[in-house]
């Protein structure tokens, strides 16, 4: 008589496995989401008043979610979060913060990214050539795409708000080429660049000497400033 091999009941994977597993995106993104629909009331709001004081005809919130204000300031500030992020990861691959948790050590040698070939290694390692050139650093290219296509959204979005001005003090409008070469574009994108670029270096000065316990982004609150772990 053969035995039958009883199998294991697989585990039940519903949404508090989801959510365990995927907590801090599925968070993050909530809170993005009640961040842009808090921006969007509040933009609605501010151009209905902007539009009363001038004597200008309202629009609903429907036709503001489409318009270009609304969208150029929402490019205006992904394409400074996605540009610092790219720099954030390229620049980590050949600068240090001696002691930082978001830095190399600068005192030891470089070691290995790679790892030997396992059943779950992804498919363009296991591919090889300009694949894995590719996958290699798709992390950085894909916020640098991300900043590419928020900064686009920002100017074509900018360009044709800022023709909408024009237009009601009765000037030609401007194409996107020439809304690149004013200052006003650069005034918007350089504001937002600057903070970003402070905050991420606060956070890599600051983890130094800073701790969180719990948190990835901090050292152990027992390690020595100069250690990295």
């Amino acid at each position: 008589m053969t035995k039958t091999r009883s199998r294991k009941p697989k585990p039940v994977r519903g949404f508090r496995w989801l959510l365990r597993r995927n907590g801090l995106t599925l968070a993050l993104l909530s809170l993005f989401t009640v961040s842009l629909f808090g921006q969007a009331i509040a933009g609605f709001l501010a151009d209905k008043a902007e539009r009363e004081r001038t004597h200008q005809p309202t629009e609903d919130f429907r036709s503001y979610l489409v318009s270009s204000d609304f969208w150029s300031a929402t490019g205006e500030n992904w394409e400074s979060e996605f540009l610092q992020m790219f720099f954030f990861i390229w620049m980590t691959t050949f600068l240090f913060q001696k002691g930082s948790p978001e830095s190399n050590d600068p005192d030891e040698p470089k070691k290995p990214n790679s790892k030997p070939h396992g059943q779950n290694t992804p498919w363009p390692v296991k591919r090889g050539g300009w694949v894995l050139a590719v996958y290699a650093h798709s992390l950085s290219l894909a916020f640098l795409a991300l900043f590419v296509a928020s900064f686009t959204l920002h100017l074509f979005s900018g360009a044709r708000h800022y023709s909408e001005e024009l237009a009601r003090n009765g000037l030609a409008p401007v194409s996107a080429f020439q809304y690149l070469r004013t200052s006003r574009l650069w005034f918007e994108s350089l504001q937002n660049w600057q903070s970003e670029f402070l905050a991420v270096a606060s956070m890599v000065f600051l983890a130094v000497y800073l701790r969180e316990r719990g948190s990835p982004e901090s050292k152990a609150v027992e390690s020595a400033h100069e250690e990295h772990e």
